[in-house]
Protein backbone atom coordinates (compact mmCIF):
# COMPACT_ATOMS: atom_id res chain seq x y z
CA UNK A 1 0.00 0.00 0.00
CA UNK A 2 1.71 3.33 -1.05
CA UNK A 3 1.23 6.45 1.07
CA UNK A 4 1.22 10.16 0.72
CA UNK A 5 4.51 10.02 2.77
CA UNK A 6 6.59 7.86 0.51
CA UNK A 7 7.55 10.57 -1.98
CA UNK A 8 8.54 12.71 0.92
CA UNK A 9 10.54 9.91 2.33
CA UNK A 10 12.31 9.36 -1.14
CA UNK A 11 13.26 13.34 -1.09
CA UNK A 12 14.03 13.69 2.49
CA UNK A 13 16.38 10.87 1.83
CA UNK A 14 17.98 12.42 -1.41
CA UNK A 15 18.56 15.33 -0.97
CA UNK A 16 19.15 15.90 2.63
CA UNK A 17 21.27 12.32 3.30
CA UNK A 18 24.13 13.59 3.70
CA UNK A 19 23.55 16.40 5.91
CA UNK A 20 21.68 14.45 8.05
CA UNK A 21 24.61 12.04 8.68
CA UNK A 22 26.98 14.84 9.00
CA UNK A 23 24.82 16.58 11.99
CA UNK A 24 24.37 12.84 13.08
CA UNK A 25 28.20 12.25 12.95
CA UNK A 26 28.95 15.38 15.10
CA UNK A 27 26.60 14.00 17.87
CA UNK A 28 27.33 10.67 18.50
CA UNK A 29 31.13 10.66 17.17
CA UNK A 30 31.22 7.82 14.28
CA UNK A 31 30.40 7.22 10.62
CA UNK A 32 28.22 4.39 11.23
CA UNK A 33 26.94 5.54 14.06
CA UNK A 34 25.90 8.14 12.48
CA UNK A 35 24.14 6.54 9.46
CA UNK A 36 22.55 4.37 11.88
CA UNK A 37 21.03 7.27 14.16
CA UNK A 38 19.79 8.48 11.05
CA UNK A 39 18.47 5.28 9.89
CA UNK A 40 16.59 5.31 13.15
CA UNK A 41 15.26 8.27 13.68
CA UNK A 42 14.45 8.65 9.63
CA UNK A 43 12.02 5.28 10.12
CA UNK A 44 10.46 6.28 13.63
CA UNK A 45 9.60 9.97 11.60
CA UNK A 46 8.00 8.34 8.96
CA UNK A 47 6.18 5.50 11.24
CA UNK A 48 4.87 7.92 13.64
CA UNK A 49 3.98 10.64 11.78
CA UNK A 50 2.61 9.92 8.24
CA UNK A 51 1.43 13.48 6.99
CA UNK A 52 3.62 16.06 6.32
CA UNK A 53 3.37 19.49 4.08
CA UNK A 54 6.58 19.61 2.65
CA UNK A 55 9.82 17.54 2.70
CA UNK A 56 11.35 20.56 5.13
CA UNK A 57 8.74 19.71 7.92
CA UNK A 58 9.81 16.22 7.52
CA UNK A 59 13.40 16.96 8.01
CA UNK A 60 12.77 19.16 10.82
CA UNK A 61 10.99 16.37 12.66
CA UNK A 62 13.85 13.82 11.35
CA UNK A 63 16.48 16.50 12.56
CA UNK A 64 14.79 16.56 15.71
CA UNK A 65 14.81 12.65 16.50
CA UNK A 66 18.15 12.68 15.70
CA UNK A 67 18.95 14.95 18.48
CA UNK A 68 16.76 13.02 21.05
CA UNK A 69 18.04 9.72 20.31
CA UNK A 70 21.57 10.99 20.58
CA UNK A 71 21.17 12.49 23.90
CA UNK A 72 19.05 8.54 25.12
CA UNK A 73 22.30 7.11 23.56
CA UNK A 74 24.29 9.12 25.54
CA UNK A 75 22.59 8.64 28.85
CA UNK A 76 22.91 4.21 27.89
CA UNK A 77 26.18 5.09 27.37
CA UNK A 78 27.45 6.34 30.23
CA UNK A 79 25.39 3.89 32.23
CA UNK A 80 26.80 1.00 30.28
CA UNK A 81 30.41 2.25 30.61
CA UNK A 82 29.87 3.05 34.71
CA UNK A 83 28.45 -0.28 34.82
CA UNK A 84 31.42 -2.14 32.73
CA UNK A 85 33.92 -0.21 34.79
CA UNK A 86 32.76 -1.31 38.05
CA UNK A 87 31.92 -4.74 37.35
CA UNK A 88 34.80 -5.62 35.02
CA UNK A 89 37.40 -3.15 35.70
CA UNK A 90 38.06 -1.58 32.19
CA UNK A 91 38.98 2.04 31.52
CA UNK A 92 36.35 4.50 29.68
CA UNK A 93 36.59 3.53 25.88
CA UNK A 94 36.85 6.55 23.69
CA UNK A 95 34.93 6.87 20.46
CA UNK A 96 35.73 6.18 17.31
CA UNK A 97 36.52 9.95 15.36
CA UNK A 98 33.94 10.59 12.92
CA UNK A 99 34.51 10.86 9.29
CA UNK A 100 32.03 13.64 8.37
CA UNK A 101 34.08 16.25 6.56
CA UNK A 102 34.51 18.18 9.60
CA UNK A 103 38.24 19.39 11.28
CA UNK A 104 39.45 16.06 13.25
CA UNK A 105 40.14 17.86 16.05
CA UNK A 106 37.05 19.57 16.50
CA UNK A 107 35.17 16.12 16.35
CA UNK A 108 37.59 14.94 18.92
CA UNK A 109 36.94 18.07 20.46
CA UNK A 110 32.93 17.35 20.78
CA UNK A 111 33.57 13.80 21.61
CA UNK A 112 34.96 15.85 24.78
CA UNK A 113 31.67 17.00 25.85
CA UNK A 114 28.54 15.96 27.41
CA UNK A 115 26.03 14.67 25.32
CA UNK A 116 23.63 17.95 25.93
CA UNK A 117 26.69 20.21 25.28
CA UNK A 118 27.34 18.51 21.90
CA UNK A 119 23.88 18.79 21.07
CA UNK A 120 23.65 22.38 22.06
CA UNK A 121 26.93 23.19 19.81
CA UNK A 122 25.85 21.13 17.08
CA UNK A 123 22.13 22.58 17.08
CA UNK A 124 23.57 26.48 17.40
CA UNK A 125 26.80 26.51 14.94
CA UNK A 126 26.25 24.06 12.95
CA UNK A 127 22.72 23.70 11.73
CA UNK A 128 22.58 27.71 12.54
CA UNK A 129 19.49 27.47 15.44
CA UNK A 130 18.63 30.38 17.07
CA UNK A 131 18.92 29.60 21.01
CA UNK A 132 14.86 29.36 20.80
CA UNK A 133 14.77 26.83 18.53
CA UNK A 134 17.65 24.96 20.27
CA UNK A 135 16.07 25.60 23.62
CA UNK A 136 12.09 24.23 21.96
CA UNK A 137 13.92 20.81 19.95
CA UNK A 138 16.14 19.58 23.16
CA UNK A 139 13.00 20.88 26.06
CA UNK A 140 15.49 22.88 27.83
CA UNK A 141 14.87 26.30 29.00
CA UNK A 142 16.49 29.04 26.88
CA UNK A 143 19.34 29.72 29.86
CA UNK A 144 20.14 26.35 30.22
CA UNK A 145 20.75 26.25 26.55
CA UNK A 146 23.13 29.61 26.60
CA UNK A 147 24.72 28.04 29.29
CA UNK A 148 25.54 24.75 27.82
CA UNK A 149 26.69 26.37 24.86
CA UNK A 150 29.03 28.99 26.97
CA UNK A 151 30.29 25.80 28.66
CA UNK A 152 30.97 23.83 25.68
CA UNK A 153 32.80 27.08 24.35
CA UNK A 154 35.04 27.52 26.97
CA UNK A 155 35.96 23.56 26.75
CA UNK A 156 36.83 23.55 22.71
CA UNK A 157 38.78 26.91 23.50
CA UNK A 158 41.01 24.87 25.95
CA UNK A 159 41.36 21.78 23.48
CA UNK A 160 41.66 23.62 20.01
CA UNK A 161 43.93 26.35 21.72
CA UNK A 162 41.42 28.58 20.21
CA UNK A 163 39.58 32.07 21.14
CA UNK A 164 35.86 32.49 21.03
CA UNK A 165 34.91 36.28 21.04
CA UNK A 166 32.31 36.57 23.72
CA UNK A 167 28.65 37.72 21.80
CA UNK A 168 25.44 39.55 23.84
CA UNK A 169 24.09 35.66 24.10
CA UNK A 170 26.75 34.66 26.43
CA UNK A 171 26.95 38.14 27.81
CA UNK A 172 23.86 37.91 29.19
CA UNK A 173 24.16 35.00 30.76
CA UNK A 174 27.18 36.49 32.59
CA UNK A 175 25.68 39.61 33.71
CA UNK A 176 22.47 37.63 35.29
CA UNK A 177 25.22 35.57 36.97
CA UNK A 178 27.14 38.31 38.47
CA UNK A 179 24.30 40.17 39.37
CA UNK A 180 23.45 37.26 41.41
CA UNK A 181 26.35 37.24 43.14
CA UNK A 182 26.08 40.91 44.46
Amino acid sequence: MSGRWEPLLEQVVRERYPALVATAGLLVGGRSAAEDLVQDALVSTFVARARFDSAAQAEAYVRRAIVSRSLDAGRRSVRERTALARVAGERERVAEPADVGFDPALVDGLARLSARQRACVVLRFVEDQSIAETARVLGLSEGAVKRYVHDAVQVLDALLGTSTPVDAEFATVQVKEASKDA
